[in-house]
C-alpha cells in the first residue's frame, strides 16, 4: 500500500517516469498534428511552392497573396462575403443551441424518466446512427418542400437539428448519475425540470462540451442546405459559397484561393476544439460523477 500511496497515474509536475510515457506519444503527437500544420502553411504558400513536387509541409516564402485574391473574388460578388459570414453564424448558433437543449432534455428523460416506448425511441435512434446524410438527402428534401421553407433560415435549421450521436452520447453521460441523486429531489419536492436544470447540467458539462464541438463541426461545414433548399444567393452560407469560389477559380492560380478558403473555414473548428478540449477529454475519460 506504501507503494500505492506514493504513485501518481496523473502527476501536476513533471517526474522521471513520464519520459517513456512522453517518448512513445510524441510521434503520434506529431504525426496527427502534421495535417493541422499543412492547412495553415499552405494557405500562406506562393504559386511556385502551391505545385511543388514532392509537396512541402512547411512554407518557405510566406506571402498573403492568397487572402488578396480571395477578398478580391469576393468583393466582385453581388454579394458581399459579409452576407455569408452573417447566415453562417445566424444558422450555427441555433442549431448548436438548439440541439443541445434537445439532446440533454431527450437524454435524461431516456435515462431516468419511465415512460411506454422509451426503448422503441432509443432503438430508432441507435439505428439513425448508421445511415449516412446521403441516404435521408431526399425525404429531407420532401419535407423541407411539403413544410414551404425553402429559401428560409429553417431550412438550414431544421435538418440538421436532429443529432443521433449526440443524444446517444449525452444519454450514456446521464446513466452514471446514481438513480439515488434524482430520488433525493422528488423527495425535496423539485420538478422534472427542476432536476435536469439543477443536477443533470451542472454534472453533464463534459458531455454537453463534446456535443457542442460535434454540432459545430456537422453546422459550420455543411453545403447541403444551400445546395438542395436553398435558391436565393443572400441565404447561403459561407461554407458553400467558400466550395462554390473555389471550384469556380479551379484553375493553377485558384489554388491559392481554396486554400485561403479551407484555412479561413477551419479555424473556427480549431477554435472551438481548443476552448473545449478540456471538457471533451473529460468525456472521453471519466465518468459522469466523481
Amino acid at each position: 500500500m506504501a507503494g500505492y500511496k506514493g504513485s501518481n497515474i496523473n502527476p501536476k509536475k513533471f517526474e522521471r517516469g513520464q519520459i517513456k510515457i512522453i517518448i512513445l506519444l510524441l510521434p503520434l503527437a506529431i504525426f496527427m498534428g502534421i495535417p493541422i500544420v499543412f492547412i495553415v502553411c499552405h494557405a500562406f504558400k506562393p504559386i511556385d511552392e502551391l505545385f511543388a513536387f514532392p509537396p512541402q509541409i512547411l512554407v518557405h516564402k510566406p506571402t498573403l497573396e492568397n487572402f488578396s485574391k480571395l477578398f478580391k473574388a469576393s468583393q466582385s460578388a453581388d454579394i458581399p462575403m459579409s452576407r455569408y459570414v452573417f447566415n453562417s453564424i445566424i444558422v450555427t448558433a441555433v442549431v448548436v443551441i438548439a440541439s443541445i437543449f434537445m439532446s440533454t432534455m431527450a437524454g435524461y428523460a431516456l435515462s431516468k424518466l419511465k415512460f411506454k416506448g422509451k426503448n422503441t425511441i432509443l432503438e430508432v435512434n441507435n439505428m439513425a446512427l448508421m445511415f449516412v446524410a446521403v441516404a435521408v438527402m431526399i425525404p429531407r428534401y420532401l419535407i423541407i418542400d411539403m413544410l414551404g421553407i425553402k429559401d428560409t433560415y429553417l431550412a438550414h435549421i431544421l435538418p440538421l437539428l436532429a443529432m443521433p450521436v449526440g443524444l446517444f452520447l449525452v444519454k450514456q453521460f446521464i446513466d452514471q448519475i446514481p438513480d439515488a441523486l434524482i430520488e433525493a429531489a422528488y423527495i425535496d419536492g423539485a420538478s422534472d425540470f427542476k432536476i435536469y436544470r439543477k443536477i443533470i447540467l451542472p454534472l453533464i458539462k463534459p458531455a454537453i462540451s463534446t456535443t457542442v464541438i460535434l454540432a459545430f463541426q456537422q453546422v459550420w461545414t455543411n453545403v447541403e442546405s444551400s445546395n438542395l433548399y436553398i435558391n436565393n444567393e443572400s441565404m447561403k452560407t459561407l461554407a458553400f459559397y467558400l466550395n462554390t469560389l473555389s471550384n469556380a477559380n479551379n484553375t493553377v492560380a485558384g489554388q491559392g484561393i481554396q486554400a485561403a478558403g479551407i484555412l479561413i473555414q477551419f479555424i473556427p473548428n480549431l477554435l472551438i476544439f481548443l476552448i473545449l478540449r478540456k471538457s471533451f477529454m473529460n468525456t472521453m475519460a471519466h465518468s459522469g460523477i466523481k
